[in-house]
């Protein structure tokens, strides 16, 4: 019996394409953590033992059930109870607290609510119990860390047999504001996780590690991809370098990666010992979720001695475009690849534009849902980019992140881009700051490399003309800090509190 990926990502579901890979492969790993391992066969038979645990505690499909787990096997089992019996699902992320969690809740109407107990100093279940009082019905809260509910699966329904109702609500961060709702289907999350492990020119003798939240839209876009390819990946329940080099060296993992801050971290362990190979088994980072400069790229390439491919997604679409191995230096470097078969992507006057199966059906607020596409069905990103001649897709930026300066339109990734490549530079973010003269300043905030001499602004604009930056790009203002604000997710600069900070 053989099908192929491509076959098998004409799944209407995910739990069908879980039973497919069952039959296909039962006793190859999917999932290692530690010293456990759990093959794709068990991951179908103990997914339907949960979902009769959870059954028989009151979830029928179409039921609410929001969950706040860290990356562990267990959770990737309840998730797959959960599809199997149909159940709407809200993963949120383990580092939200009682704001974003309380808005979850309510915003969702959610009737269950898995958590992890006390995790990492945190009693979960406590502000879980505490945020149910507040809600005028409160959702059933439950553990489900060290024990999963189990029953008997002749107690189950027949699976769901659509794969197009809404059964997955995603959260966007909520930096700035209350989150976003974001309404996904089976389908839709199936098509990014194929556009991911086409690109890849994976294998079943590849080895893959998830180092980011499971409850992140990367979760079911990863999980896709091994259910496709038939390969394992490493979880890590919390990810540190140089903790967890280990896992990654003992599971001997070919495919690592998350987004541009994992690069740079492996690049800070790389340096130390340049001589010896970070992960002996390794052959590819890949990532995406954040802009990635041109210099990262060359510098894993030279360095860590393995490829790296970059991609853009957002929670609203996982997978939009992806860079594959074979792509020219040139191309991985400065584009974030091609879409894929089905993704339409539009440029209207300079924002990138989005429409195919892999995008999400809207938001929660149907308000929201209505000015996020245009008339003619197409997603509105709020990014600025353009398609090459050949068909890449060029990043520059974000519409509320262009800095206006005297009535002129300022690129920040332009010169984050151009300060990356600073030897005294570890990391940077470019911000717009209110100015009563100019409208907004150009502010560089600036980690530097262990051991640099300290940078001034002189210093660093005069780095810039050098490169050839415009005159009216040049910095006026330069911050030195010891670390950059950082989501808990994929670890993207958070701009705004710069702007609180530095306005």
């Amino acid at each position: 019996m053989t099908e192929t990926p491509h076959a098998l990502g004409e799944s209407r579901t995910l739990w069908e394409l879980v039973q497919r890979r069952a039959d296909l492969t039962p006793d190859r790993p999917v999932l290692l953590q530690d010293d456990r391992i759990l093959t794709f066969g068990a991951l179908r038979d103990r997914s339907e033992r949960v979902a009769a645990g959870l059954w028989e505690l009151g979830v029928r499909p179409g039921s609410v059930v929001a969950w706040q787990l860290p990356t562990r096997i267990g959770t990737a089992l309840l998730s797959f109870a959960l599809a199997r019996l149909g159940a709407v699902q809200s993963p949120v992320i383990p580092f939200y607290r009682e704001r974003e969690v309380g808005f979850a809740l309510r915003e969702s109407k959610a009737a269950f609510f898995a958590v992890p107990g006390t995790w990492r100093g945190f009693d979960h279940t406590g502000m879980a119990r505490r945020l149910a009082l507040e809600l005028p019905e409160p959702p059933l809260v439950f553990e489900a860390y060290d024990t999963l509910p189990d029953a008997d699966p002749a107690v189950l329904p027949p699976p769901p047999a659509s794969g197009t109702d809404v059964r997955w609500i995603y959260w966007t961060s909520g930096t700035t504001s209350d989150p976003k709702g974001v309404l996904h289907t089976d389908r839709s999350l199936i098509a990014g996780g194929s556009c991911l492990a086409h690109a890849l020119h994976l294998s079943s003798d590849d080895v893959g590690s998830m180092a980011f939240p499971f409850a992140h839209i990367a979760g079911p876009d990863y999980t896709v991809m091994l259910l496709l390819y038939g390969f394992p990946a490493v979880m890590f329940e919390h990810f540190a370098l140089p903790e967890a080099l280990e896992g990654y060296r003992s599971h001997g993992v070919t495919v690592a990666g998350g987004s541009t801050a994992f690069y740079s971290m492996f690049l800070v362990e790389q340096r130390k010992q340049p001589e010896r190979k970070l992960i002996p088994t390794l052959r590819l980072l890949a990532g995406g979720g954040a802009p990635k400069p041109p210099e990262i790229y060359h510098a894993v390439v030279r360095e860590m001695g393995c490829g790296l491919t970059h991609g853009y997604g957002m929670t609203e679409v996982p997978m939009i475009t992806m860079g594959a191995p074979d792509d020219t230096a040139h191309n991985l470097a400065t584009t974030e690849g091609r879409p894929p078969a089905g993704m339409e992507i539009r440029i209207v006057d300079g924002e990138v534009r989005l429409r195919g199966e892999a995008v999400c059906r809207g938001y929660l607020d149907p308000v929201q849902s209505a000015a996020a596409f245009d008339g003619e069905g197409f997603f509105i990103t709020g990014d600025l980019g353009h398609l090459t001649e050949s068909g890449y897709l060029v990043l520059t930026g974000r519409l509320k992140d262009v800095i206006i300066r005297k009535g002129e339109n300022i690129s920040a990734k332009e010169i984050e881009d151009l300060l990356h490549e600073h030897p005294a530079i570890a990391d940077v973010a470019v911000i717009g700051l209110p100015d009563p003269e100019r409208g907004e300043r150009v502010c560089a905030v600036v980690e530097q490399r262990d051991g640099a001499e300290e940078l001034s602004l002189g210093a660093v604009t005069a780095y810039l003309r050098g490169r050839g930056l415009s005159v009216h790009k040049l910095p006026e203002q330069l911050e030195i800090t010891d670390g950059l604000p950082r989501n808990e997710t994929l670890r993207k600069v958070l701009k705004y509190k710069l702007r609180e900070q530095y306005a």
